[in-house]
């Protein structure tokens, strides 16, 4: 379709238009460490939705969603769609209650320490710094593999350029360089998207000729009441909600809505949104089984696509790819830089504001060095994300739990948690198997947490209730520092 180097002019150009857009803005804008990883109350509404929405659509909607309809059917692309709105609904409630607990927060981290103590805290950090890891990873592997389809770039090359360009403008401005550019990449995402999805559906004949298609083919995937298609999309609802609440992005944007009530609405529009671009992404996995194309089903929408692609289209995919990446990179990477700037401010209060941001700098970019190995190795997006998924979905319960009960310890919650992750990986498929028990090892890591609780809730003796009002006063501003 392109040429290597036409491919790399393209790839780079428009990195490095984006990377010179968040620099530019972060140059303008102040440069504290609370600013640089929290930026508090100072996002409105429309902000605070255009940069959860841009964050919510990686790369990865155009390789997951149609990947997981050829084999879960329309029920499995219900509930990738709902799933993916949901953490932003329960973030609302989630997010209220934290800012009224701790109203000077910049992370979950700081929540975990101080309510549960070191071992839950340890464990739960080293859970969500995988899961962040997983996610970056898969996003840079979803833009190397759009490229190869283009042309025939390395992957280490494309994840190289991407990861490169991200971490200069983030790692220099931060959440607000960060935010920013979500509201520019938007812009480009939409219309985008809506053209893919014109001239992908103009390709497959439309949506009678695809049913007509899956009747002949495949006609469980069409049937709502399909019992794989059900487990699929239930799966996949069970873990995006209980990964999303734990993403430290989600929680940098709790703190810098400029109150409640911005937050609130900057949610609950967020989530319902991201709705109709997951499912319209997921139709493409069911015309690529009745069309039945040549392909991997991992690029289903692809192998629908591309026989009928116009350059135009076939050019602008390539910053539709890097707009859909660096949005949700670029959020991760601020989140991580807000976990190491918060941590080792704790661990070493002697440390100064501007030390703290060097080295979460430094250490952002030790961790994009691994990231670009494994996206260099392209393995399954799918599969990454739902490794990751299991584990957050065992710490769900044991975490938040601690928001609203007072008796609720840290032994408990480390306990929960363990007894959720042994669980769920026990059931949970190696690569290559097929997915037979995934809801069940979801719904092990889930549940047993809570079991585990309250058998410990019952045998032990009672202790005295934690006082959920002490913790705002366990957290003070970064500046101050």
């Amino acid at each position: 379709m392109l040429s290597t180097q036409s491919a790399l002019f393209w790839l780079i150009l428009f990195s490095a238009a984006f990377a010179v857009a968040g620099m530019l803005y972060a140059r303008r804008s102040s440069h504290t460490l609370e600013d640089y990883i929290v930026a508090r109350n100072t996002q409105g509404s429309v902000a605070t939705l255009l940069t959860l929405l841009a964050s919510s659509l990686g790369a990865w909607i155009l390789f997951s969603p149609p990947q997981a309809a050829t084999w879960g059917g329309l029920a499995a692309v219900i509930g990738y769609s709902l799933g993916a709105m949901s953490p932003r609904i329960a973030m609302i409630p989630l997010g209220k209650r934290m800012r009224e607990l701790i109203p000077r927060g910049h992370s979950l981290t700081e929540f975990l320490m101080a309510r549960y103590g070191r071992s839950m805290y340890a464990l739960a950090l080293l859970i969500m710094l995988f899961y962040m890891f997983i996610a970056m990873a898969a996003e840079i592997t979803a833009i190397s593999k759009l490229v190869t389809l283009l042309a025939p770039v390395p992957l280490w090359l494309t994840a190289a350029i991407v990861m490169g360009f991200t971490l200069l403008y983030t790692a220099y401005g931060g959440l607000k360089a960060s935010i920013f550019t979500d509201k520019v990449q938007v812009v480009i995402i939409v219309p985008l998207l809506l053209a893919l999805v014109f001239i992908g559906w103009k390709a497959s004949g439309g949506v009678a000729n695809v049913t007509q298609a899956l009747q002949e083919r495949a006609p469980q995937l069409l049937d709502l009441s399909d019992p794989v298609g059900i487990k699929a999309g239930v799966t996949f609802f069970v873990a995006i909600l209980l990964t999303g609440i734990f993403h430290q992005g989600n929680w940098q944007r709790i703190y810098s809505a400029r109150d409640t009530r911005t937050m609130r609405n900057g949610f609950l529009l967020g989530g319902v949104l991201v709705v109709p671009f997951i499912f319209v992404m997921g139709l493409f996995g069911l015309a690529f089984v009745g069309l039945a194309p040549e392909g991997d089903s991992s690029v289903a929408l692809f192998s629908v696509v591309m026989p009928q692609i116009p350059l135009w289209l076939a050019i602008a995919l390539i910053p539709l790819g890097l707009a859909l990446v660096m949005s949700s990179a670029d959020t991760t990477i601020s989140a991580v830089s807000s976990i190491v700037a918060v941590d080792v401010g704790r661990l070493l209060p002697n440390v100064g504001t501007a030390a703290l941001m060097r080295l979460s700098r430094w250490l952002i970019l030790l961790l994009a060095i691994p990231v670009m190995i494994v996206a260099a190795q392209g393995y399954s997006v799918l599969y990454l994300f739902l490794l990751a998924d299991l584990l957050c979905a065992a710490a769900a319960f044991p975490v938040f739990y601690g928001l609203f009960s007072a008796r609720h310890n840290g032994f408990d919650a480390t306990a929960g948690t363990l007894g959720g992750l042994a669980a769920g990986l026990f059931l949970f498929p190696m690569p290559g198997e097929p997915p037979t028990y995934l809801l069940e090892s979801f719904l092990m890591a889930a549940l047993v947490p809570a079991a585990v609780i309250l058998l410990l809730r019952i045998v032990r003796p009672a202790r005295a209730p934690f006082d959920l009002q002490s913790l705002a006063g366990t957290i003070r501003r970064l500046d101050t520092l």
